[in-house]
């Protein structure tokens, strides 16, 4: 899942994005309202976690922009302001869900994962191919009952190639929802990320290589 946090506090917002990386998910981060203005039109993100109360460009606009533009990117809009009215104007913008600070990290956490789950094309909460079983709520992966020891890595590149149920996903496509924007484009390590996957998970293989296009879940009994 691929996260942009739009904080002014710093120390708020990297202490989110460490927390969110530590589950699992690819998070950028911007601490005003141009460059998360920015950000949002440049990269698809499954969530945006977004401070109302933004220098620059306001959160509201920004929230307002984005459902305009008809993205698929789901909108927590996070605030000092608790009351019902202010909760209701910031729904009423196209925010998708609204959080007040002060918050409980855990649900935080549980909020992003279940704006994730609504991104479209909506994702069964179980992903399964065959005999294997990954459960993105619990990152556990098994395969033939048995638990498969997964990085958050391997485990983000595993679930979107399941999602894609057969499609190809390019190595382009993997690195922008896997990875964050810190990670070198022309890095080998989606190709090093797949190898140790396919290790890790055995045979009969699971992922197939498509040259020159990316990868792609087998066709079980192939």
């Amino acid at each position: 899942m691929r996260v942009l946090v739009v904080e002014d506090e710093r120390n708020l917002a990297d202490a989110i994005a460490r927390g969110l990386r530590k589950r699992g998910m690819a998070v950028d981060v911007a601490y005003d309202g141009d460059a998360g203005h920015e950000a949002a039109f440049v990269t698809r993100y499954d969530v945006v976690v977004l401070d109302r109360d933004l220098p620059g460009v306001h959160g509201d606009q920004i929230c307002a922009d984005l459902a305009a533009s008809g993205a698929l990117t789901r909108v927590l809009m996070l605030t000092a302001s608790g009351t019902v009215a202010d909760r209701v104007e910031g729904l009423q913008l196209g925010a998708d869900d609204y959080l007040p600070k002060p918050f409980a990290f855990d649900e935080l956490v549980a909020r992003v994962q279940a704006l994730g789950r609504r991104a479209t094309p909506a994702a069964p909460p179980v992903l399964e191919l065959a005999d294997l079983v990954l459960d993105p709520a619990r990152r556990v992966a098994t395969r033939a009952g048995l638990p498969v020891d997964l990085t958050n890595k391997e485990f983000g590149v595993l679930s979107e190639l399941l999602k894609a149920r057969g499609a190809v996903v390019s190595s382009e496509e993997l690195l922008e929802r896997v990875w964050d924007a810190n990670t070198d484009p022309f890095t080998t390590i989606v190709r090093v990320t797949v190898m140790t996957l396919r290790k890790k998970l055995g045979d009969p293989p699971l992922i197939e290589t498509v040259v020159g296009a990316g990868y792609r879940t087998a066709e079980v009994g192939a």
